[in-house]
């Protein structure tokens, strides 16, 4: 997550994403007088998330010590060349047990820049957000449950990894607000996989490529489809496709079955969205 729109519907840290087009600032209100937007109000202020991302950590959590009661035959990262109509998994072997996270507003939300950019009422800044990962410690938060949820996965013998598309020329920055917000130590190149980590920008493919290589994965966790599968993120997939994939046979036998998603409001891919991507047309309807 590197790239960040703040609009009149929403602010959005595009996972992964590139740049917006088209960026429209929220008007700036007088200090003390302006609430958030209302999605960051329910995302980060309302027990509604916080109960839904604690029923989700718990979840990864009891998921994770029961699958590792019998050794699964292969890892829950899709092997090279498979699609969701056709899903194949890198194999297992004797490979240790790992359970892979996106960190932004999966492990951790980034309150400090969240606000800022809000508050300010101004759109993304790539010089703030380099700021942002290098000293943001102690100014984001472990999401409610991810705490306990990575102390119960260790403490069963599966290594917890971070891969995100936080810069790799700001790995120190990164290990130090995972560990600040209470999440334990991460290691650039071995638990933690940053963009610029190869030559995949910001496709988490090849990372997971690298991990899967060492471990074998039993839980793939995020915000955004592109967490799972760099497929759900071709360029210009039409809405009706990138739904259908999410809905397929092959997607739904894995969902919080090995890939768990955490509810995110704020900022994603589906903010492209149309009207009739939206609302079909034949559903339209006028009080007369």
């Amino acid at each position: 997550m590197r790239k960040m729109l703040i609009s009149a519907s929403a602010l959005l840290l595009a996972g992964g994403a590139s740049a917006p087009a088209e960026v429209v600032a929220l008007p700036a209100a007088p200090a003390g007088t302006a609430r958030p937007p209302a999605q960051l109000q329910y995302l980060y202020g309302s027990p509604e998330a916080a109960v839904a991302v604690r029923a989700t950590n718990t979840r990864i959590a009891d998921y994770g010590v029961w699958r590792i009661k019998e050794r699964p035959k292969d890892s829950v990262v899709l092997a090279a060349g498979a699609t969701m109509d056709a899903p194949a998994f890198e194999p297992c072997g004797d490979k240790p047990f790992a359970a892979v996270f996106d960190a932004d507003e999966t492990l951790i939300w980034n309150l400090g820049p969240m606000r800022y950019f809000a508050e300010k009422g101004t759109a993304f800044d790539p010089k703030i957000w380099d700021q942002w990962e290098k000293t943001g410690a102690g100014k984001a938060v472990a999401m409610p449950g991810s705490v306990e949820m990575v102390n119960k996965l260790r403490a069963a013998g599966i290594t917890v990894i971070a891969n995100t598309n936080r810069s790799a020329a700001n790995a120190k920055g990164s290990e130090d607000t995972l560990r600040a917000a209470g999440l334990g130590a991460f290691k650039h190149g071995e638990t933690l996989f940053l963009m610029g980590d190869d030559g995949g920008g910001s496709s988490k493919d090849g990372r997971r490529a690298t991990i899967v290589s060492r471990y074998c994965v039993i839980i793939l966790a995020g915000d955004q489809l592109g967490d799972f599968s760099q497929q759900f993120n071709v360029k210009d997939l039409p809405a009706a496709q990138r739904m259908a994939l999410a809905t397929s046979a092959g997607a739904t036998a894995l969902w919080d079955k090995g890939w768990f998603l955490f509810p995110n409001p704020v900022y994603g891919p589906w903010e492209k969205l149309g009207w009739d991507d939206a609302f079909p047309s034949d559903k339209q309807w006028e009080p007369k």
